[in-house]
């Protein structure tokens, strides 16, 4: 009894590390999260790389919880808005964060 009781104990240890080891913090994602911003960036890389009038290679995507930030350079304005238009259709995006430069 005693050996089951110690074997349970462990059990419920190991499971409560690795409840928290995948938590997330204010300036990092849990697993979920991290899983959720991959598949949020990829969308999004391939929203811009399908619009024809962009220069998607010269556009950088990062993801953190939802909010995605765009940098890089382009050559307007209307490149801007329009890769700023796309990144917020992509769904699970709560926001978008503009760091594009013009050329």
């Amino acid at each position: 009894m005693k050996h089951i009781k110690s074997i349970s104990a462990l059990f419920a240890a190991l499971a409560m590390a690795t409840v928290v080891g995948c938590a997330s913090t204010p300036t990092q994602s849990g697993t979920g999260e991290y899983v959720d911003d991959t598949v949020i960036t990829t969308k999004t890389k391939a929203a811009l790389f399908n619009e024809p009038t962009l220069k998607s290679a010269e556009i950088g995507v990062e993801t953190f919880r939802g909010v995605v930030q765009l940098s890089g350079f382009v050559g307007t304005q209307t490149e801007i808005n329009k890769a700023v238009m796309l990144t917020n259709a992509v769904g699970g995006v709560t926001s978008v964060k503009n760091d594009l430069r013009l050329k």
